[in-house]
């Protein structure tokens, strides 16, 4: 008994190129325009650069804040910064100041 073999299907082989065609695209085009791809990674490279300047933005804030905490400091505390400051916030001046006032200010 003679075993026959089929021919292949010209129509199976082509669908199944054209298929493989389309994933080929579809893989290209996320390659150019997807969220991973070329036109994606720009975008990941603007936000990595306003993230690096919020980033220095808020340094500069800790840096300064720990300045203004290192005057708190009870062992490092100036008496008188302390005695400046505490006279500024109550709008009081110490007994031995004198306040000179020009002419311009005074109504006659």
């Amino acid at each position: 008994m003679p075993t026959r073999l089929k021919k292949p299907s010209v129509l199976k082989q082509l669908a199944m190129t054209a298929a493989l065609a389309g994933f080929l695209v579809y893989l290209g085009a996320n390659a150019v325009t997807g969220q991973y791809g070329l036109v994606g990674q720009d975008a990941m490279r603007d936000e990595v650069a306003a993230l690096e300047a919020r980033s220095a933005t808020l340094q500069a804030e800790i840096d300064a804040l720990r300045h203004r905490l290192s005057l708190l400091d009870p062992t490092a505390l100036d008496p008188d910064l302390l005695s400046e400051r505490a006279h500024a916030l109550l709008s009081m001046l110490p007994p031995e100041d004198f306040v000179l006032l020009d002419g311009k200010h005074n109504k006659h």
